[in-house]
This record gives structure tokens, sequence and C-alpha cells, in this order.
């Protein structure tokens, strides 16, 4: 009997748009031999189930279920593809593991964790990790700018503390820029981080659970034709995103060995991309993406093409997985 797949896209954050690109790339590329894969928008002022013809059909919150033509339709497991707020973050996934509703991201405490990126560094440094310096403020924080400076160093970095894709990251080179990206930060979140500029290779890695193993993906090189991996080099073509990553084997392996770790310290499940930078041959960790995207031009795709998994296993592995 084919399994009822939910595909739940949108959310309530800036990434919504590219959420529903990654869903509707799940959609597409699921056995529909094997599985009824259904789309789903989780929108803030709506709920729905799309069928082929885009007519909406309203979820019941109280079991996650929904009426078709009549017919009562429940869920064998939601694959997961809201990037940011309430996906990322494990808010949604706490509500279907209330239900007893099987998902394909990790746990939800392991996903509030990951997407927050203070908790996340504050972890991985207890291992050992190499990380930038960084400072945390929340907003109405009185904030000392010199003694920021003084700390993390210029350039610098400063970052919504729970937020993807890029958005409201700013690299500041002096005092009024720091200020200025500190207020853009802020309407990302009420929470920041800044951090000390890196200066090396920058590599994303992917590391996933395969066929029941811990597997690490071929390593992509960002070469970004901005100053930074900002939105516009991640999703409009400002960057090259080199895989396999033109690094030396020793560095390749230091690299593998770590993502593995900070993948299993964090104790993540399904599907997860992680940023570092090589600095004096050493990888430092950056952030790690627990709903990465999805699309064709996304780069965990790229990386398991690169390791012969085409989208219809990545997909079809990260649902029979649950269910192992």
């Amino acid at each position: 009997m084919k399994k009822n797949i939910a595909i739940i896209m949108g959310g309530y954050s800036s990434e919504v748009s590219i959420s529903l690109k990654s869903g509707n790339v799940v959609f597409n590329h699921l056995d529909k031999e094997k599985y009824n894969p259904f789309r789903v928008h989780i929108l803030k002022e709506k709920w729905v189930v799309l069928d082929d013809e885009d007519l909406e059909y309203p979820i019941n919150k109280q079991d996650f279920s929904f009426l078709l033509n009549g017919q009562f339709i429940a869920f064998d497991c939601v694959f997961n593809a809201i990037h940011g707020n309430p996906g990322e973050n494990g808010m949604i996934l706490s509500y279907l593991e209330l239900l007893g509703i099987k998902h394909t991201s990790a746990p939800f405490y392991q996903m509030a964790l990951t997407f927050n990126k203070r908790d996340t560094l504050s972890v991985v440094k207890e291992y050992g990790i190499k990380t930038a310096i960084s400072v945390y403020l929340n907003e109405g924080d009185i904030k000392d700018t010199d003694e920021i400076i003084a700390k993390v160093g210029l350039p610098c970095f400063i970052k919504p503390n729970n937020a993807g894709s890029s958005y409201g990251i700013s690299k500041a080179y002096n005092k009024e820029e720091v200020l200025k990206g500190i207020e853009k930060a802020y309407k990302e979140d009420t929470a920041i981080l800044i951090e000390s500029f890196l200066n090396g290779t920058e590599v994303s890695v992917g590391v996933i659970q395969y066929k029941g193993v811990i597997k690490v993906l071929p390593i992509t090189e960002i070469v970004s034709e901005n100053d930074f991996f900002d939105y516009e080099a991640k999703y409009e073509g400002k960057s090259q995103e080199i895989t396999p990553a033109r690094i030396s084997s020793e560095e390749k392996s230091k690299v593998e060995v770590i993502a593995k770790k900070v993948y299993s310290i964090l104790q993540m499940s399904g599907f997860s991309r992680a940023e570092y930078i090589f600095v004096d041959g050493e990888p430092h960790f950056l952030e790690i993406n627990s709903v990465p995207g999805l699309t064709l031009e996304s780069i965990l795709p790229q990386q398991a093409k690169e390791a012969g998994i085409s989208l219809n296993e990545l997909f079809e592995n990260a649902i029979e997985s649950v269910f192992l």
C-alpha cells in the first residue's frame, strides 16, 4: 500500500519563496508508484493541501489531516521542506511529534538548537571545534561598539541569530558599517551575532543519513563574486559552487572528519549542510543548515549528484529512513 506523504513548504519567514521551490522539487521527484505525495502549504494565513489544479483543501490542525472529495486523508510521513520558521526551528516538528506523525528531519529539540547560531557554536566549541570569535547581542542591549570591534576585529560579520539564506547579514569594515549592520540584522531577529572575519577558502559540506549510515557528500567550494556568500550570491548566480572543492586531500580528510563529528555532536538526522572556512589549513565551523535548499540549483542536490545519488533516491531515502 502506498504511503501518504505530506511535503510541507512555505513557512513564516523571509525564506517562503525558496521553501516553495524546494518543496515542489521534492513533489516532482518522488516516485508516484511508491508514494501518494501531497503539496502542503504552511503559511501564516492558512494551512492547505494543493491538488494538481492548485485547488486548496484546508488542513485540520487537530490531527494534521484533510478531506479530499469527502474522503479522510491522513499522512504516514511528513517531508519537511520549510526553511526557517516553523520548519527549521523545530516548532512544527514538536507539533507533529505530539501527534505521533513521522517526519524527515531531526527531532524538534535538535532542530531548535541548530537554528540558533549562538547555541550551536557554544555546543561545538565544547568539543574542540574551531570557530570564529563572536559577540552575542539581544535587541535593547547597551552596546559598546569600540569594545566589540576590539574583540572581533575588522572586517567582521553581523548576522541575525535565527535566520537563514543570508537574510540580514552584513560585512562591516568600520564602526559606522557595524552600526548599520546591527540595525539591519535586528530587522530579521531580536538576537544577533557579530563574528570575526575568517580569511580562507569557504566550503559547504553536506552530511546525511543514507541507507542507515552517516554519509559525507562531496564537498563544494564557494567562490562568491560579491564580498561574501550573501543572498544574491546564493540564489541569483553571483557565485561559483565548485564540486568537488579544489582543496588538498589532507584538507578534505580533515573537514570530512569534523563534519561527521559535528553531525553526531548535534545529534542530527536526515539532511544537513554546514559551512566551514579553512584558515591555515584548519577548518573552522560557521553554521549548520538542517533544512538545506533542495532546488535543482541548490548545493546539497549538486553534491548528491556528484556522489551518484539521484534526487529520486535522495528523497526516497529520507522517507524510508524514518521507518527503519
